[in-house]
């Protein structure tokens, strides 16, 4: 619009410069777009507005909501105080009109032009660049306001796909079951916070259900009409977690075939759920703190400031207090963070609700598998609510899924093998079982590795990878681990 306009102007209004600047107040930006003459080629340039905006030709024009005419005089006296003002000068320009264009609640930006003739524009001159302006500014809103509805129908089309998405994942619950006095505690604490959107930190050990509190939260809150995005910091390579967060426009990185929409903004209005919030690297703790405060962000390769509202729940297994005083999580974050931290017990606190578990579990896989189990022996139930459950409710659900799986009748067959220490079932998740006793160095050595490998969740380099607790190179540490033969149990 602006390469057919411009050409235009250049018969009726001589002159040797025009420009067109759109202003977005909400992020104090502007961009300002200049045709090339003779090729009529644009040239974009995006910029921030500064202290010194209201001493150019634009920036008056917008303040006022009226044409600013300037002459040699004027733009004198502005470039005491404005770079633009200087520029302009010193490119020979010697007369400047700037013409607000109006809305019908704000002003979109200004229609520029520029002469290195002095007084080189008439009143009739000035009337038909407002006329010029008035037609632009119509364009400019119709654009926007269509730019603005395909931006809400992709992000509808995008939330969809994902709540169908979500639907297909299957949880390890659907409802929160026990009614023991700990957990009882975690759902008052749930039921208070929940309708406020203040940020919460759930804690608690692997396998302890920290993603159902985080769904309670959201279910019982103002927001629960709208989107609970979730993800896990720790599953996804550091070198793609900001774009993940963030999103990224097409070209930003190697590989970014097209523009991706990033959490943060697909959670807009919702709830966004960030589990293992303690992987976070610490070169992006701080954008990740900046959203927290402002609100607001931009995406890999855009200078456009995207504002969201976006309740947050994290969550981590993690000792966040002794990371933060090592030096590997920022205390700024963790103190945003932490305004209402939620503790999730683990099963071995909630040995009344084994029980329950335990029959609802059956019930569920044994319909998921058209079995029919009607009764659990006693001398099982009493096994399965004595034993400490080191991998928590995951471990349970999956010690019933396999016990069902075993059953050839109506009662539930419970391998009682795998309850005794150092069994496969007490190696579930992320804690180690008992050591056996140790027989040469070599075993020492595999071991400490082992469990320098457990208290880092796996994570072998990095300033918090278990290379740095031992004090040995990641290359070091790679090459023990195949000669040890050390694997990492595999999560049921």
């Amino acid at each position: 619009m602006f390469t057919s306009v411009s050409g235009c102007l250049r018969r009726l209004v001589p002159h040797e410069h025009s420009s067109l600047l759109l202003y977005e107040p909400e992020t104090r930006r502007y961009r300002k777009h200049v045709p090339q003459f003779p090729g009529q080629e644009i040239l974009v340039e995006d910029c921030q507005v500064d202290e010194q905006w209201a001493s150019t030709p634009a920036g008056i024009a917008i303040t006022s909501k009226r044409t600013a005419l300037l002459g040699e005089e004027d733009l004198t006296r502005l470039a005491a105080d404005s770079k633009i003002a200087a520029r302009i000068l010193s490119e020979g320009y010697k007369s400047v009109c700037s013409v607000p264009l109006l809305s019908s609640d704000h002003v979109l930006g200004t229609l520029n032009v520029g002469s290195s003739r002095p007084h080189a524009f008439s009143g009739d001159d000035v009337e038909l660049l407002e006329q010029v302006a008035q037609q632009i500014a119509i364009a400019v809103e119709n654009g926007l306001a269509f730019r603005e509805i395909a931006a809400l129908k992709e992000k509808l089309s995008t939330e969809k796909l994902y709540l169908e998405d979500e639907i297909r994942t299957e949880h390890n619950f659907e409802e929160i079951v026990g009614q023991s006095s700990a957990l009882k505690q975690v759902l008052k604490q749930v039921e208070i916070v929940a309708p406020t959107d203040s940020t919460v930190l759930i804690q608690g050990e692997t396998g302890t259900g920290k993603e159902l509190i985080a769904r309670a939260i959201h279910n019982l809150s103002a927001r629960r009409d709208r989107t609970f995005v979730k993800l896990n910091c720790a599953a996804i390579p550091t070198g793609l977690l900001e774009s993940e967060l963030f999103g990224h426009e097409r070209g930003a990185f190697t590989g970014a075939i097209a523009q991706r929409t990033g959490r943060f903004e697909l959670a807009h209005g919702g709830t966004l759920f960030l589990d293992e919030v303690g992987d976070i690297p610490l070169e992006l703790q701080s954008k990740l703190l900046r959203v927290l405060q402002e609100q607001e962000f931009e995406r890999l390769g855009s200078t456009r400031t995207i504002r969201v509202n976006v309740r947050l729940i994290a969550a981590t297994n993690r000792d966040l207090v002794s990371m933060v005083a090592e030096k590997q999580f920022r205390s700024d974050l963790y103190y945003r963070l932490n305004v209402f931290p939620v503790v999730n017990p683990p099963l071995r606190d909630r040995q009344e609700d084994i029980a329950p578990l335990v029959r609802y579990f059956t019930q569920k896989f044994s319909r998921r598998m058209n079995k029919r189990i009607e009764t659990i022996p006693s001398e099982a139930m009493a096994a399965l609510s004595s034993y400490h459950w080191p991998g928590n409710i995951r471990e349970l659900e999956n010690f019933i899924e396999r016990a069902v799986i075993l059953s050839r009748g109506v009662s539930l067959d419970v391998p009682f093998a795998e309850l005794k220490p150092g069994s496969p079932a007490s190696q579930t998740g992320d804690i180690p079982a008992p050591l056996a006793p140790l027989a040469t160095l070599e075993d020492a050595e595999r071991e400490h590795i082992r469990h320098a490998l457990f208290e880092t969740n796996w994570r072998i380099g990095g300033p918090a990878g278990a290379a740095a607790k031992l004090g040995m190179k990641r290359t070091t540490l790679q090459s023990k681990i195949a000669k040890l033969g050390i694997e990492r149990p595999a999560l049921r």
